[in-house]
């Protein structure tokens, strides 16, 4: 299990582009983290379209229109 402590790490962008089944996440400090999307079954279950309608909220959380719960750049790092 990997801990970060970094708490000035943010998140730019995500992209379901790269490679189907992956998720690929652009942090503020250049680094691209690309995660299975089965490690999120909310996010799977999502359409293609809804993927694509996601909010970044402080730079810190994301989320989706189609979704109530809120992800964070700690969720994304826990691997």
């Amino acid at each position: 299990m990997c801990k970060y402590k970094d708490t000035n790490l943010g998140i730019k962008k995500l992209d379901f582009k790269q490679k189907r089944g992956t998720m690929a996440v652009y942090l503020t400090d250049g680094r691209e983290v690309i995660v299975p999307v089965s490690m999120f079954p909310d996010i799977k279950r999502l359409s293609r379209k809804q993927r694509e309608d996601y909010m970044i909220m402080d730079d810190q959380y994301f989320s989706f229109e189609a979704l109530s719960r809120i992800y964070s750049v700690k969720d994304l790092l826990r691997v």
